[in-house]
């Protein structure tokens, strides 16, 4: 009788070819990626820092945590320059080199140019080492990525791969964008630090358009720290029209709408927003409650542009591509095309006015910066999210009031945001809160989310 091989023994010969891992193996982080990033980049200007280990290690950790999180749509390695800074770039936004997906499963396109955030970066230092998973089109449901920190609570959208790629160790920046939360909620579902720029249209060149007006890039890092120490010295405090931070302390808004029959605000979210406020407070910064009730009245309408103007884009890049689209990204698109041209044309301009308005309602109320929680409700867990059918809420959802959340304020006004986390749930959740500062004052919301990263202390979040 002739011999076969049994399936047991092909697939496990299979597994060990392939490099298959344990969902319950996590090695240890190399040296060269534990140690703070300040250090690996002085050690790799000294010389100190091998460059064939860094690469080989980098090389290794990458293939492992990529098996495991799936953060990304494509990688490359580091080159003889073994640059000490990894760079990740969302799906949605070109660079040379790379292709772009769009997060769609059948299409791909060779940029012949990298959007200028990415372009301008020094070669010495960084290099872009991944390009990282989106959903379809920046507003389908599920990326397919695990959220490193806490695989079983849902690693948010669209920029998913650029957060979840830090998380994870693969990158230790990533650029996404950020249309009404879409840098911000990953970034804060996974537990790191996520910036979405002033809206400055020149710096979208290069990356996919959903909602002109209110789209904006964003960086995700490990910490504030991080986020502190990379911005000058990647000279992505030149992007835009950034303005120098005033000295501290400074003057922060806690923006007291989350309060009312709109506000929706849950007990865990509420007790972060006192978390941070306590610990702003011990640090010397000086705290007052502020309403912005016109903004906080057009987080609805915030979503009806995104959507109407998703649709009518539909209706020109469909031409260029054959893909089916996911029923979720369709439900989504759909959203929009129940926006009238009538309402359409009140949403426009209601922003023009609070753009031209935006920067004095700081001024109105002696405020520096605005203070409240990324969400009304705690992150949701895989399951949850999973059983949505759009990511576009529609003003006939039950739970719209709570859906349309708190991201767009910052988002339909055009202004810079911050997230980070200051506390975690009893799922190990991370618990983040945002500031939402004036046209250009990126450095200034740096500098106040690095002190309070100072002051709450480590919060235990690790890869699993």
């Amino acid at each position: 009788m002739p011999e076969f091989s049994l399936p047991a023994d092909a697939i496990t010969a299979y597994a060990e070819q392939a490099g298959w891992i344990s969902a319950q193996t996590v090695p240890a982080l190399p040296e060269t990626l534990s140690m703070p990033l300040r250090r690996r980049v002085a050690l790799r200007a000294s010389g100190e820092l091998d460059p064939v280990i860094w690469r080989a290690q980098e090389a290794d950790w990458t293939r492992w945590a990529d098996t495991r999180y799936r953060a990304c749509a494509s990688t490359a390695p580091l080159g003889t320059g073994a640059q000490p800074i990894r760079v990740g770039v969302k799906d949605t936004v070109d660079v040379v080199g790379f292709s772009t997906g769009l997060g769609l499963r059948s299409h791909r396109h060779h940029a012949r140019t990298s959007t200028p955030a990415i372009g301008g970066l020094p070669a010495r230092l960084a290099a872009v080492t991944a390009k990282v998973t989106t959903t379809e089109l920046n507003i389908g449901v599920g990326s397919n990525c695990v959220n490193p920190y806490v695989p079983h609570i849902d690693p948010g959208g669209s920029s998913t791969g650029t957060a979840v790629s830090v998380a994870a160790n693969i990158c230790d920046i990533a650029l996404g964008t950020d249309v009404l939360g879409s840098v911000r909620w990953p970034a804060g579902q996974c537990g790191t630090v996520g910036l979405r720029m002033t809206h400055h249209p020149s710096l979208l060149t290069g990356a996919f358009p959903l909602s002109p007006p209110m789209d904006a890039l964003g960086w995700v890092t490990r910490s504030a720290h991080d986020l502190a120490y990379l911005w000058p010295l990647l000279g992505l405090d030149r992007l835009g029209d950034q303005a120098a931070p005033v000295p501290a302390p400074y003057r922060i808004g806690v923006v007291a709408n989350i309060d009312g029959p709109n506000g929706t605000c849950g007990p865990e979210m509420r007790s972060a927003l006192e978390t941070a406020r306590g610990q702003l407070e011990a640090i010397g910064h000086g705290l007052t409650e502020v309403r912005i009730d016109d903004l906080w009245a057009l987080r609805g309408p915030a979503w009806e542009l995104c959507a109407r103007q998703a649709w009518d884009a539909y209706q020109l890049w469909q031409r260029w591509m054959t893909t089916e689209l996911h029923e979720t990204t369709r439900i989504a698109l759909e959203v929009g095309a129940k926006v009238d041209n009538e309402r359409y044309t009140w949403i426009l301009e209601q922003l023009t006015r609070c753009r031209r308005a935006a920067d004095a309602a700081f001024t109105s109320e002696g405020v520096d910066i605005w203070l409240l929680p990324l969400d009304p409700v705690v992150p949701p867990d895989v399951a949850t999210a999973n059983a949505r059918t759009s990511t576009i809420p529609s003003p006939r959802d039950a739970d719209y009031d709570r859906r349309i959340a708190y991201t767009p304020i910052a988002s339909f006004a055009g202004l810079p945001a911050l997230t980070m986390p200051v506390a975690r749930d009893g799922r190990g959740a991370p618990l983040c809160v945002q500031f939402v500062g004036r046209r250009g004052s990126e450095q200034l919301l740096i500098a106040v989310a690095s002190s309070l990263e100072s002051a709450i202390g480590d919060l235990g979040l690790q890869p699993s």
